[in-house]
């Protein structure tokens, strides 16, 4: 289903250089980006699509750079990771054939190393979007909503 996300301002990367858009949003068609920019703009082009506003600030999906969380199962250790934001991990930090497996069912990017997120056209449409506090409101991983504060 095409759908689009818009917020408050959407940044295209996580850095200070980062390109920004406020009132932007993001179009994902299954697992990719198909449309970025401003929400008129994007609305224009996706007249049919499914809209999300989300307060706050819509960016790439973060990726978690330390050990999983400690949870009951890898599974839930997973689900802390995308409640986060995070839609990658270090490979050294899924050690286990279980958390692998785990981490990979629910479309999570295994790293080598660390490297920068970005959203870009046809890219993965990994998502997570921020209140003012830092705290992650929605994850969206592959295209799919895996998290979503209530």
């Amino acid at each position: 289903m095409l759908t689009i996300h818009a917020a408050d301002e959407v940044r295209y990367g996580w850095g200070d250089d980062a390109d920004r858009v406020n009132a932007g949003a993001v179009a994902v068609d299954g697992t990719r980006v198909v449309g970025l920019g401003p929400l008129t703009e994007v609305r224009e082009r996706f007249p049919n699509a499914r809209v999300r506003h989300w307060p706050g600030v819509l960016g790439p999906g973060r990726v978690h750079e330390g050990p999983l969380p400690d949870a009951p199962s890898p599974r839930e250790r997973v689900h802390a990771v995308l409640k986060s934001g995070a839609t990658a991990v270090l490979e050294q930090h899924t050690n286990t054939p279980e958390l692998r497996s785990a981490a990979e069912r629910n479309h999570v990017v295994l790293l080598p190393s660390l490297s920068p997120t970005l959203i870009v056209e046809q890219g993965r449409a990994d998502l997570a979007i921020f209140d003012e506090a830092d705290v992650c409101m929605a994850t969206v991983c592959a295209g799919r909503l895996v998290h979503r504060r209530r």
